[in-house]
């Protein structure tokens, strides 16, 4: 399992009323977003089925972007039960993540 890539279109359907989904809000020309991807990557890979992480492209999804308040990339909202719980702003490291998974999930 991956990060999954997802649309203004599949974004309401994507995110899991039951449970943690955290989505990445970034862009292909952005570094820090370069960056953070692998480690998303390799949390979904560690957190399987507990978690479902997401990514959505600024540019080409500007719509939600803008619903959720997104200023600077990469931003990450976790969900919980379909709902905005938390949000990090800028890089963060591996274990930030992991803690907001534990604390939602």
């Amino acid at each position: 399992m991956s990060v999954t890539k997802i649309d203004d279109v599949g974004f309401a359907n994507a995110i899991r009323q039951q449970g943690v989904t955290l989505v990445e809000f970034g862009a292909k020309w952005c570094p820090p977003c370069k960056v953070l991807l692998p480690i998303l990557d390799e949390l979904q890979q560690e957190e399987g089925e507990r978690v479902s992480i997401l990514q959505v492209d600024c540019d080409e999804s500007p719509d939600i972007a803008s619903q959720f308040g997104v200023m600077s990339m990469p931003t990450v909202i976790v969900f919980h039960n379909g709902e905005p719980a938390d949000k990090f702003i800028g890089l963060r490291p591996k274990d930030v993540y992991q803690q907001a998974i534990a604390k939602y999930a």
